[in-house]
């Protein structure tokens, strides 16, 4: 398959030759349709909520989506105090860039933004240095920052007052002192009291600047205290602004009031200064990014679409306990457009009232975790490889064949014939994995080889724990891999991700009926829900297809060693032959394992994992694998696995037990009876 795909891939040397788009819009691989509604999404201002597995590419497509959208509206916002009731801050959002219409209408921004140019000019005179007017424009501060500079250079100048006031008292002091001497005030019987008393008076000076110091600076005091707080600063954005609130509590979404149990110097922190704001904030004029949405308490979510309705959302202090309980800020702005994200199952957990809000004005996604094996796909995988070294900025670039390996490990996780895996963070780990294998080896490129190391290298936690399993099974033999045995099958499961291969050895015995009324089949090996009915679907195949009363008859099924549990209905087939192998007498081969779905009808059905399932079953030292027909190409096998173990395609149960009994006449005289009932032509 590697050769057929030589002639797919753009030529290239090394992926340092492979342009890479400067819009990361441009940068998303396989997401075709996402991409189109997220461009129209920027354009309008939607909503938008994403679901797919992770890895696929969400994260990227809500910045992408930022940097569609336009930043000429962008605000910031300054929290001041309120005279009449210091509990209600004052909310004052500006714009981040005003216009030079809007500056030159209104006298304070004229005069505040002539001040900083002038001050900007001269500094790069001074220095020699040439500033245009597009470097002027990209070094400006934001209009919340130079109202915060302002108030400051107005809070200095009074300090250096202050400053030029201290000393005069000195000189006063001094002049005091030389007064009293010269006129004989000073005499042995008061010098020490009047001495004294002018050492008095400077002490109680001294500690007066020093606490009025310590108050502007830690923001309280008696005097009176106006500075702003500058809470959302846009300054030296250039685009809307992306906000990543993934995983946040109540405080970092929506904003809080700091607590001031200390009282700061027994007069209490000024409220507005204490006042922070929440994500929702930041991302005013911009994206709010969610992901894992579900994970959000309800009430954060209400919250979450009051803010959205609104578009502004007052500040207060989230816990009750907290003095920042009775601060409740004017509403701040907070017109955002929220990109939520999760799973399939995150939707259940979801307020139906955010899903409708995001549904009425936006669209909702289904990201794609697989594209087609085109050539036109395999290509963009070159760009996506050249994407991450450069991202990474640490690793070498990949040859023409160390990227062939990484698009044939894309076709191996997809799990399904034809088609590309776009979990990329997954091979984006397996790119950077390569690429320190390179580095270790002082290699100036990676080739192929690196990558083949690194699949060892960058396995799951699941298939390491797979792989132990198999190792420790050899010292101590739970399943075999040669000879026959009655009642003994080795199943195929996947643990965890669908990568993961297991070995499931599964035994069964016929007794009789406990119960004259009907048998039982009995199943233990902690089964879940779709596991328990797997079982009685094969119960119902045992019971119409056997030709036996099998009412006569308990079934015991067990699934060896299974501590984590058993769910799904892949091993229906491995169930069904072991249980036919006790009830007949007839053994089976202990040379194979087998995974598929069997239904009430005798069709072997597809299922999941195959790849992994596979890759286990040689690591076990199986001869061969039985698999459904349906799923027999999409096992994709690396290089050094191809041709270790025989694929046994199979359409129906007969088939299953034509391959897996050992043949005796007994096997034969069944195959000839199930194959009736089923209405199969038996196979030669």
């Amino acid at each position: 398959m590697l050769a057929a795909m030589v002639n797919n891939m753009r030529k290239f040397t090394t992926t340092e030759e492979i342009p890479i788009p400067a819009k990361l819009i441009d940068q998303v691989l396989g997401q075709d349709e996402a991409v189109k509604l997220v461009k129209k999404a920027a354009i309008q201002k939607r909503n938008v909520l994403m679901i797919g597995t992770p890895g696929t590419g969400k994260s990227m497509l809500a910045q992408a989506m930022a940097e569609l959208m336009p930043a000429t509206a962008l605000e910031d916002v300054l929290v001041y105090p309120n005279p009449n009731d210091e509990n209600r801050p004052i909310v004052k959002a500006v714009k981040t860039y005003p216009s030079e219409d809007e500056i030159k209408k209104d006298p304070g921004l004229f005069q505040m933004y002539s001040s900083f140019r002038q001050m900007r000019q001269a500094f790069a005179k001074f220095s020699g240095e040439k500033i245009s007017r597009k470097e002027r424009e990209e070094e400006e501060l934001g209009q919340g920052r130079m109202l915060q500079q302002a108030m400051k250079n107005r809070e200095n100048a009074a300090q250096a007052r202050g400053g030029s006031g201290g000393m005069m008292f000195l000189f006063i002091m001094i002049a005091a002192i030389i007064f009293f001497y010269a006129t004989g005030a000073l005499n042995n019987d008061n010098k020490w009291f009047v001495l004294a008393v002018l050492v008095a008076i400077g002490v109680m000076y001294l500690l007066y600047r020093f606490t009025n110091a310590f108050g502007r600076r830690m923001g309280v005091g008696v005097f009176d205290y106006n500075d702003p707080k500058l809470i959302v600063d846009n300054s030296g954005r250039k685009n809307a602004p992306f906000v990543d609130a993934t995983g946040t509590r109540a405080g970092a979404l929506l904003g809080d009031v700091r607590h001031d149990p200390l009282q700061s110097g027994g007069l209490g922190t000024p409220a507005h200064v204490r006042v922070e704001s929440g994500a929702i904030h930041r991302a005013n004029k911009g994206v709010l990014f969610i992901d894992e949405v579900a994970s959000l308490k309800m009430r954060s979510q209400q919250e979450l679409l009051t803010a959205m309705q609104e578009k502004k959302y007052s500040i207060t202090g989230q816990s009750e306990n907290s003095s920042g309980a009775i601060v409740k800020t004017e509403p701040v702005p907070c017109d955002f457009v929220l990109v939520a994200a999760g799973n399939y199952m995150d939707m259940t957990a979801m307020h139906p009232a955010l899903r409708s809000r995001i549904r009425g004005n936006g669209y909702e996604i289904y990201v794609q975790d697989n594209m087609p094996d085109t050539p036109e796909n395999e290509d963009r995988y070159v760009q996506f490889v050249a994407q991450e070294v450069r991202k990474d900025g640490k690793i070498p670039h990949f040859t023409y064949a160390a990227v062939q390996e990484i698009v044939d490990e894309a076709r191996r996780k997809a799990g399904r014939k034809k088609r590309l895996s776009l979990n990329l963070r997954e091979l984006g780990g397996l790119v950077r994995a390569a690429g320190d294998i390179a580095n270790e080896e002082k290699s100036k490129v990676v080739d192929d080889k690196h990558v083949m190391m690194a699949r060892g290298l960058a396995q799951t936690i699941e298939q390491q724990v797979s792989r132990r399993f198999v190792e420790s099974r050899k010292d101590y033999p739970v399943f075999g891999t040669e000879g026959s045995s009655v009642g003994k099958v080795n199943g195929l499961a996947v643990l965890g991700d669908s990568s993961a291969g297991l070995i499931m050895p599964i035994v069964a015995e016929v007794t009789p009926a406990s119960s004259k009324a009907e048998g039982k089949l009995i199943a233990t090996g902690k089964l879940g829900k779709i596991a328990k009915e797997a079982v009685e679907n094969v119960s119902a195949i045992i019971k119409k297809h056997i030709g036996k009363d099998v009412s006569q008859y308990d079934m015991h099924v067990q699934f060896l060693q299974t501590y984590e549990g058993v769910e799904g209905d892949s091993a229906s087939i491995s169930i069904a032959v072991a249980i036919i192998s006790a009830m007949e007498n007839v053994p089976v081969r202990q040379d194979i394992a087998m995974t598929g779905s069997l239904s009430v009808r005798g069709e072997v059905l597809p299922v999941g994992g195959v790849t992994g399932k596979t890759e286990a079953a040689i690591e076990a030292g199986m001869k061969a694998v039985v698999v459904p027909r349906s799923n027999a190409e999409d096992i994709h096998l690396s290089k050094g696995l191809k041709g270790k173990i025989k694929i046994v395609p199979v359409d129906n149960f007969v088939d299953v037990l034509q391959y897996a009994l050992v043949d005796s006449k007994k096997k034969r005289v069944l195959i000839k009876k199930m194959a009736g009932i089923l209405h199969i032509k038996k196979k030669r």
